[in-house]
């Protein structure tokens, strides 16, 4: 095996929700390597499709695997949105227990296909009203689920969130520091994060020792998702500066949605991905010349 210098070379990920759900494995891993990307990230979100990925038979995982040993490519993390509908915070403490059990199929899901991380959802709770108590109950709950992750040897870090409560990446570490666990880390969302900082670049600095890897997306205020590249207001100027000088090599993942049509081709999704690549070069070229 040789390898070629990978020096302040970021992997590019993709999401998986990028590519149209019609799509068997094979050709949405297909798809992502067509566009020139190096992993996909898994979505298990909160809707019954996707939680039963938790429940997937060995028979299943393994065709999964051996399909991503073919292209040679991989699932480098886990984007666990599920605590949306069963968050660790809740005042129900069935639905936390639902949370818990959700957070321990994901780690041994992640660890029979090789997935690196798994990002949270920083939610105390979603649906229902957030108060002290939903705080405490997810900082108790939360010791949990650090422990679980050490039990079967996953990363886990904290995705920077469309909401005030961990909207920032001070406020995910002050949340940390409360939950008294070293091994939950950072996994900040450019977008997010510029809709909740004016101060993009310094946070990004402040976090850099717990930080694993980034999304990038674009967005504006009071909307976090589909809005298209180029539209919104993230401050990816700022943000790739201070990851060009603080953490250079963590792995980036474009954060993007298709519309699941059900006419479109692959020969279509690989366009739409590499359009949305082309974006995130050209904010990196536009970051680092004024670098210089």
């Amino acid at each position: 095996m040789s390898f070629t210098s990978t020096e302040n070379k970021h992997l590019l990920g993709v999401y998986e929700k990028a590519i149209n759900n019609k799509f068997a494995w094979k050709d949405k891993i297909a798809i992502a390597k067509q566009a020139s990307f190096d992993f996909i990230e898994l979505s298990i979100d909160e809707s019954d499709a996707r939680l039963q990925r938790l429940d997937w038979s060995d028979t299943e995982i393994n065709q999964l695997h051996n399909e991503l040993q073919a292209q040679t490519f991989c699932l480098n993390s886990m984007c666990l949105s599920a605590h949306r509908r069963f968050p660790l915070g809740s005042k129900n403490k069935t639905t936390v227990q639902q949370g818990l059990t959700i957070f321990e199929k994901a780690c041994v899901l992640a660890r029979k296909l090789g997935i690196r991380i798994i990002q949270l959802a920083a939610y105390d709770v979603y649906y229902e009203p957030h108060d002290t108590e939903t705080e405490r109950n997810f900082i108790t709950n939360m010791r949990k689920v650090a422990e679980l992750a050490q039990k079967y040897a996953v990363t886990i870090a904290f995705e920077v969130m469309d909401t005030p409560f961990a909207g920032t990446i001070v406020r995910c570490l002050n949340l940390i520091k409360r939950i008294g666990k070293a091994n939950i880390l950072l996994y900040p969302d450019i977008g997010n994060l510029s809709q909740f900082s004016t101060a993009v670049f310094d946070e990004i600095a402040l976090g850099q020792d717990k930080i694993v890897g980034f999304h990038f997306k674009d967005t504006l205020p009071k909307q976090f998702k589909e809005v298209p590249f180029g539209t919104g207001t993230a401050q990816f100027e700022a943000a790739l500066k201070a990851i060009h000088q603080y953490v250079p090599t963590v792995p980036i993942l474009i954060e993007m949605w298709s519309k699941n049509d059900p006419a479109e081709s692959t020969v279509q999704n690989v366009a739409q991905l590499k359009q949305a690549k082309q974006f995130y070069e050209q904010q990196w070229d536009l970051a680092l010349k004024r670098v210089k």
